[in-house]
């Protein structure tokens, strides 16, 4: 054997992580989900239901 050549895994195909289009169409589903939690976050619903439980939290403490 030739020093530095592997030999390929059983099924034929080496997989050393993700490709350039896998890669991008990763980050692009991340950057999406990102925006659809960071609108539900700041809406005015939850946002009145984090306040409520931080009004709570500090009437509990004193």
């Amino acid at each position: 054997m030739l020093s530095g050549v592997r030999a390929m895994p059983r099924g034929g195909r080496r997989d050393l992580g993700m490709s350039t289009a896998e890669y991008a169409v990763g980050m692009i589903a991340a950057a999406a989900f990102a925006g659809i939690l960071f609108k539900i976050v700041t809406g005015a619903e939850v946002r009145g239901l984090l306040l409520d439980i931080v009004k709570r939290a500090l009437q509990l403490a004193g």
